[in-house]
């Protein structure tokens, strides 16, 4: 594997995407400076830029700094041997062996793709369980792979430090971390650190915006529009809250466009889908059967096995044991969330998504023709399923 040309093939792909946003800009008449911003007000501030200071006044401001890596302190990032994510995705050479501090969506994400290449993945996670944001019906396809792949997952287990040890092309690091109260090593060429993300609050002026943030001092404070507690300041994305996702922060930066422009809107959490890109990938956009029932719904689920679709079957999705599981009201069949597992369903969140903004029932999915053979006849199958009408699977 030719890492280099590899990361050099993505590394193009991003530049080709920024610099058709920035094309956007210009087209759309806005002033695009570069540099780095600082508030020396609520509505004002200066930006450093190689040509000198600007100074901006705005009846209007949106803060969306976004989020970088958590380091551990007692193992930092020096993007060599320790990497954060995004140390991680700039690889010059195809590591043998690697281990993962941390097992949620972006280190099992970077550790499915490392065992598809050929390195040999350790995973150290401090829960019970790999994927915690996730039921443990939609991991446990992930861990069938996971062990079919030959990566190793310790649970239960809590990193204590890395040190790197030998000469030249030889060093390695030997990561100690403790499991069920004893200590243990393991050598690997290169470890990931991915035990999540901070909001980006610090080094620009926060503090003289008069901004308040969250009762937790995480994240800055905003309603349903996006609004902070100053009037006229916006905040959008990671810097706002969960769900730290790309998808989100745009959706909620076009709807404060809309409202400064005088239009009336409001972002509802409910209808994001949140997408791990692992294999299989796993999706869930809406409830899952338990959280409709925390709030006190009574529900009806059904679900369909990729076992059962011909499409499923020719890409061999159905290998993990994948599945799409819907989870509707039981007394008018209002699609309350639907959950997905295997290969290619992320490319089927479009009409998962479409079904909870538009209130959609059991029956209007079921009503709908859909082509064959595709893998979005599996949802079809599933709300069959879910009105004890299917077809395909007893």
């Amino acid at each position: 594997m030719d890492m280099a040309a590899l990361v050099s093939w993505k590394d193009s792909i991003v530049e080709r995407l920024n610099k058709g946003v920035e094309g956007l800009l210009k087209s759309a008449g806005a002033d695009l400076i570069k540099g780095w911003a600082n508030f020396i007000g609520p509505k004002s501030c200066t930006v450093e830029t190689s040509e000198g200071s600007v100074d901006i006044e705005a009846e209007n401001i949106i803060i969306a700094t976004g989020s970088s890596h958590i380091d551990l302190p007692f193992m930092p990032c020096d993007e060599e041997f320790i990497l954060s994510s995004t140390g991680a995705l700039d690889l010059d050479s195809l590591p043998k062996s690697a281990a993962i501090v941390g097992g949620g969506y972006i280190g099992l994400e970077l550790g499915c793709a490392l065992a598809k290449l050929g390195t040999e993945v350790t995973v150290i996670e401090g829960l019970d369980n790999i994927l915690a944001i996730m039921d443990r019906e939609l991991c446990r396809p992930l861990e069938i792979w996971l062990k079919k792949h030959g990566v190793v997952v310790h649970t239960n287990a809590l990193a204590r430090g890395a040190v790197i040890k030998g000469k030249g092309a030889s060093r390695k690091v030997e990561l100690a971390f403790e499991k069920d109260g004893e200590e243990h090593t393991v050598k690997v060429d290169r470890v990931l650190v991915t035990v999540g993300r901070k909001p980006n609050t610090k080094g620009w002026g926060l503090e003289n915006t008069g901004v308040r943030m969250d009762a937790a001092g995480r994240f800055i404070r905003i309603d349903r529009q996006c609004r902070t507690s100053v009037p006229g300041i916006y905040a959008i994305g990671d810097v706002a809250g969960e769900p730290m996702l790309a998808h989100k922060a745009s959706a909620e930066g076009e709807m404060v466009a809309e409202i400064i422009a005088g239009h009336k809107r409001e972002f509802d959490k409910v209808a994001i889908p949140a997408i791990v890109f692992t294999e299989p990938e796993i999706i869930s956009v809406g409830l899952t059967p338990d959280e409709a029932e925390e709030r006190g719904e009574q529900i009806i689920v059904g679900k369909f096995p990729l076992a059962a679709s011909g499409r499923a079957l020719s890409i061999e999705a159905e290998k993990t044991g994948g599945f799409i599981r819907v989870t509707a009201r039981e007394s008018d069949h209002v699609i309350l969330g639907v959950q997905a597992v295997g290969t290619h369903v992320a490319e089927l969140h479009g009409e998962f998504i479409l079904a909870l903004e538009m209130g959609a029932l059991l029956e209007d999915v079921a009503g709908t023709v859909h082509a064959h053979p595709t893998m979005s006849e599996a949802f079809h199958e599933s709300v069959l399923k879910t009105l004890g009408h299917a077809i395909h699977i007893s």
